[in-house]
């Protein structure tokens, strides 16, 4: 019976056939252990020389790193292993030997690592990172179809900025300028006008010259945007989204979870509701903290963002920042103009902003008022505000960062390691 690691709790006492790589091995006098893997899991293979011929033996024994098999044998519980199985091997039929795998046990450095992303992403450490990242994309499907949203793919090729900034990536598309996408929320919007509430995944591009570890030039965004949701509802779904991502990657990533060393009793007291804090608390806070580094109307910068986090157990909204270090289409707070309705989802454990989300401004004077004063002319912003000229109606959205959510969840300390293939400011390779 042939079958992968991850479903071979089904087949205890009985015979089964892997395509398996090894990934590390032991072996003394008359044992060898296999540490194997096949991309769905890692389990050990124990071939005793007396269960197997001299050649499966020998094999066994001088097999090198990465060397690629059919591994038979017979599943066996094993409470001793985090999997709960290994493999009693009865026979193994080579089918590479790979010789001088570059990424040995012993310990690298992260540039030579990066060098190697593309090997790197076969240990244990990076296989779990994945099956995070891959488990709470797949919980935001989940979560959004479950709740009636419609998916819509925002292009990513565009004539504008989403934010109304200059860090953009330029490129000529035929005879006119054009600039990878750093946000599709401006045309989620346009899809939400069509069709109630809908929800986007997929690259955008900073042209950010940071080296920071919460910060990637290519990133993966979700972006919901939602017709008739003010910004207190806005708020209550975000909430119920984070919970349920977090409670799922506990339910199913639980050995991938323990790979990584993590305290999972920080991640089971994430479940709504949220507490929240505003601009103006937020910033008294740091600076009983200690922080005279920041004036009011001044963004929060990571140390801000950890201490504040630092104050709560569970993630953190902080609400109403000024207008003018907001994005233009942002709707005052109708009690305080010079704030906006929104807010910044902070994670615990100074993981940062993982959130940004706001009520849009739906009245069309208003927006031409903002137009004006960001110098948005031309017409590639022409069809955003015909949006507010034709049955505008309150909307909200927001979007979540997935790198820096996996990495909070993962508990990984830099967000190269959330992503397959990392584009940094010094890296395009591999």
């Amino acid at each position: 019976m042939k079958t992968t690691i991850s479903k071979v709790p089904k087949y205890a006492g009985k015979e089964v056939t892997i395509g398996a790589w090894l990934a590390n091995k032991r072996s003394s006098g008359k044992i060898a252990f296999l540490q194997l893997r096949d991309g769905t899991g890692f389990i050990q293979g124990v071939v005793a020389k007396n269960d197997v011929t001299d050649e499966v033996f020998q094999l066994a024994k001088n097999m090198t790193q990465e060397s690629s098999m059919y591994i038979t044998g017979t599943i066996a519980e094993d409470s001793r292993s985090p999997f709960g199985y290994e493999m009693h091997v009865s026979d193994i039929k080579l089918i590479q030997d790979a010789v001088d795998y570059p990424i040995t046990p012993k310990e690298h450095g992260t540039e030579f690592l990066m060098d190697h992303r593309h090997l790197w992403l076969r240990s244990s450490r990076q296989h779990a990172v994945m099956k995070i990242r891959n488990e709470i994309i797949r919980a935001t499907y989940q979560f959004f179809n479950d709740h009636d949203y419609v998916k819509i793919d925002p292009p990513i090729l565009t004539g504008s900025s989403a934010e109304g900034t200059t860090e953009l990536f330029h490129t000529k598309y035929f005879d006119e300028d054009a600039y990878l996408s750093q946000s599709g929320q401006l045309y989620m919007e346009a899809a939400a006008m069509a069709f109630g509430k809908v929800f986007s995944f997929g690259p955008t591009f900073r042209a950010e010259k940071s080296k920071t570890r919460r910060h990637l030039i290519e990133f993966w965004m979700i972006e919901p945007e939602m017709a008739f949701v003010d910004h207190e509802d806005s708020l209550e779904i975000q909430e119920q989204y984070v919970s349920f991502v977090v409670q799922s990657v506990l339910e199913n990533c639980k050995l991938e979870l323990q790979t990584l060393g993590r305290d999972t009793s920080k991640l089971e007291a994430v479940q709504a509701p949220f507490p929240r804090i505003s601009y103006d608390d937020a910033m008294e806070l740091v600076m009983e903290k200690g922080f005279d580094d920041i004036e009011w109307g001044e963004d929060f910068g990571a140390p801000h963002e950890t201490a504040i986090a630092e104050s709560f157990e569970k993630p953190v909204f902080i609400t109403n920042y000024p207008a003018d270090i907001k994005a233009f289409y942002m709707k005052p707070d109708p009690e305080r103009p010079e704030v906006v309705l929104c807010a910044d989802l902070i994670a615990p454990e100074g993981y940062g902003e993982i959130i940004g989300g706001s009520q849009r401004i739906d009245d069309l004077k208003l927006m031409e008022q903002r137009y004006e004063e960001h110098g948005l002319t031309g017409p590639a912003y022409k069809w955003y505000l015909e949006l507010r000229q034709y049955g505008s109606v309150p909307h909200s959205g927001f979007g979540l960062g997935l790198e820096r959510t996996v990495a909070w969840i993962a508990g990984v300390e830099h967000v190269r390691e959330t992503i397959p293939f990392p584009r940094l400011l010094n890296r395009l390779y591999p």
